[in-house]
């Protein structure tokens, strides 16, 4: 596995595990239209957009556009590029750039300036690096037009050029070691303020005067880091801080008791079991699809949501979410729980005496109530769940270094590219790791991938159906976030993110 695939599967898989060090500023902030102050409880090592992820992109959209914008609702919209087209076979896409926009120091942003930017995210080392895996060459037509030579169709390109593979940066830095680290050079709608800033505490924005687009209705931005949900809590009663997400059930209980405070709530991350040992290298026993079946009929994920999230999501059997053409809202009561059925597949597969079923354990994602909840449910079936206690560093190593476990439970974003889904839970990679496959996945995948939208469509909705009779996971429930102000702001939820992008917030009416 490589180094850019261990970072990307550290990325997605554990950061929302892992607590970064630092806290926030206790400074009282203003309201109004002048100031948002978002709190977040993940922050960006780098300010280059070659580093870019999901969880951290508001602190690039500040500062960075991208080439084509992602609405709320999923569709895509002009930004950097206003037009693109794919010749006939998809392996061409042609840009459009728009003119007279200017990175900040009054470099012009030109077809160039794209070609150069494309390189710089595939040699970056960046988590998202291998969206550009496809890409095959950037030829530049004129200083207006570029196009992006695939060498194979991915129907996910827009997608990613809508998010980290898209922001452009100014290429003059690039030469420069570090230098966009802590000084983000962008076409953007802000200009981070490098006197007011924190790393590790605080990011301060200020408005870019000569944006070319429509200014965002705040005048000033600012991003401040808590450790802990309780403390960003505390800060949106108190107007510490405007805006912020809630992810555990306690704290949005808690917070929507207080009449001052606006909630907006977005299905989003699922909660599930991974397995990567399809093949049973590690465990023969998950060789056989029934013990797979087993698993998921061993799991009460009624009593799960109701213990654990106190009914704050809805549970599922299905790694795609509902922004997903591939998405069958039957499939999230696929498996009903039936421990009696489960132990009849054990038998009939060979393991009437059940096995032993080692996985990692990071507190951060299962908590003590989870970890016993599963432990019972494979008990009651025969199967010994051993927990093997990590901390966010030695699971990176042992898990996707290592290959030492046969599955993981995590928080999972879901997507609204089916391709996305595919390609980070299908094709061999960081969650695919033994790269098993079978005839049908081998089948389905190209025409996902090629094929038309109604065919494209009907393959995704197969192949979900396949993945999830087949046990290739064993997923929980998708969870419900909570999006918080203090009163001051509206919040509208980002489909394909947890968190909204900057574009999505304004003063509430």
């Amino acid at each position: 596995m490589s180094r850019t695939t261990r970072t990307g599967a550290l990325a997605a898989a554990l950061a929302i595990s892992l607590t970064l060090a630092g806290c926030a500023g206790t400074d009282a902030k203003s309201s109004g239209s002048s100031q948002l102050d978002i709190a977040t409880l993940t922050f960006p090592q780098s300010l280059d957009p070659a580093h870019a992820v999901g969880s951290a992109l508001p602190f690039f959209q500040a500062t960075y556009d991208t080439l084509v914008k992602r609405e709320p609702n999923g569709e895509f919209s002009p930004m950097l590029a206003t037009k693109w087209t794919y010749n006939a076979d998809a392996t061409e896409l042609a840009l459009t750039l728009r003119k007279d926009v200017e990175f900040a120091d009054g470099t012009a942003f030109d077809a160039a300036a794209v070609k150069s930017n494309m390189e710089h995210f595939q040699k970056g080392g960046g988590a998202d690096a291998k969206w550009l895996n496809d890409l095959k060459a950037v030829e530049v037509v004129d200083a207006t037009h570029v196009t992006l030579e695939l060498k194979q169709p991915n129907p996910a390109m827009l997608f990613y050029l809508s998010d980290a593979a898209g922001l452009m940066a100014n290429p003059a830095k690039f030469a420069k070691a570090d230098s966009l680290k802590t000084t983000p050079d962008g076409t953007g709608p802000y200009r981070l303020v490098k006197a007011k800033t924190t790393i590790g505490t605080k990011w301060v924005y200020e408005r870019n005067k000569d944006y070319w687009g429509e200014q965002l209705p705040y005048e000033n931005l600012t991003i401040s880091f808590f450790d802990n949900e309780t403390a960003i809590a505390n800060g949106i009663r108190t107007g510490q801080v405007n805006a912020a997400l809630l992810q555990t059930a306690d704290q949005q209980v808690s917070i929507e008791s207080d009449p001052r405070v606006k909630t907006t709530k977005q299905e989003f991350d699922f909660q599930g079991l991974l397995l990567f040992d399809r093949a049973g290298q590690l465990t023969p026993a998950l060789k056989d699809p029934r013990v797979r079946q087993a698993l998921n009929l061993a799991i009460d994920r009624d009593t799960m949501l109701s213990t654990i999230r106190q009914n704050r999501g809805k549970v599922t059997g299905q790694v795609f979410g509902p922004d997903a053409q591939g998405y069958d809202p039957k499939l999230d009561t696929y498996y009903a729980h039936d421990p009696a059925k489960a132990k009849g597949l054990l038998k009939a597969a060979g393991y009437a005496k059940g096995f032993t079923l080692k996985l990692p354990r990071i507190a951060a994602i299962v908590n003590d109530a989870l970890a016993a909840s599963l432990a019972t449910d494979f008990k009651a079936i025969g199967i010994k769940l051993v927990w093997d206690d990590l901390d966010g560093g030695s699971a990176i190593q042992k898990v996707f270094t290592d290959r030492a476990y046969s599955g993981m439970v995590m928080n999972m974003g879901q997507s609204s590219s089916d391709w996305v889904v595919v390609n980070e839970l299908v094709s061999p990679g960081a969650f695919n790791m033994f790269g098993t496959t079978d005839a049908t996945v081998q089948k389905l995948m190209p025409q996902i991938q090629t094929g038309t939208g109604a065919e494209a469509q009907q393959a995704a909705k197969a192949l979900n159906a396949h993945l999830v009779e087949d046990g290739w996971f064993v997923p929980f429930y998708r969870m419900t976030y909570l999006h918080v102000s203090d009163g001051t702001v509206k919040i509208t939820p980002q489909s394909g993110m947890a968190v909204p992008s900057i574009y999505n917030y304004a003063p509430a009416s």
